[in-house]
């Protein structure tokens, strides 16, 4: 990966939209995209595949739910028998709403663990914004500018067609460090 980046920002959900679009249908590969809300069609427009979160949810809920069964079974019956009012030892309907809740805790928690673990969010970590205008009204696409056979003027040209206010290439910040300023070369695109 190289270590430069091209960053436009937009105004509208619109333009951002139409803007990605293009991009990808030229070839340019979006790193992100920043919106101050969610924006419908962006993730299918930007090329991002469906999340798995979902598949994570249903696992750890089976999981749960099936580990505190047999957690009970093994505790009513095996474990610490005791004849209640000549019930059988085994007895799972009593155990249905205890079970649900608890498949209901595990994938609540491995979700949430899930979204820290792949979102990158640990405590401590400092927010890093591509423009700070990026979470009350503007748009920001972020494309990859790879070390050779980028085309810099007719990324411009796509970003500013579809009403870019600006376009600048920044450089990529290391982990660990401070964002670096962005390169001498930046373009005001005016409408």
């Amino acid at each position: 990966m190289s270590d430069r980046q091209q960053v436009s920002i937009y105004s509208g959900e619109e333009e951002v939209l139409s803007a990605v679009v293009e991009l990808r249908a030229a070839g340019f590969r979006i790193l992100e995209v920043f919106a101050p809300y969610a924006v419908h069609g962006l993730e299918r427009a930007a090329g991002l595949r469906r999340s798995r979160i979902g598949l994570i949810t249903v696992t750890a809920a089976t999981i749960g739910s099936l580990a505190f069964y047999f957690f009970q079974d093994w505790v009513a019956a095996i474990s610490w028998p005791v004849n209640i009012g000549g019930k059988p030892y085994s007895s799972a309907p009593a155990w249905i709403p205890v079970v649900f809740e608890t498949g209901v805790l595990a994938a609540g928690l491995a979700t949430v663990l899930a979204l820290f673990v792949r979102s990158r969010l640990y405590p401590g970590k400092r927010a890093r914004l591509i423009d700070p205008r990026v979470t009350d009204d503007r748009f920001a696409v972020v494309l990859e500018i790879p070390d050779s056979g980028f085309d810099v003027e007719r990324a411009r040209e796509i970003c500013a067609r579809h009403g870019a206010e600006s376009v600048e290439e920044t450089a990529v910040p290391e982990s660990g460090k401070k964002p670096r300023k962005p390169h001498v070369s930046s373009l005001e695109v005016w409408r």
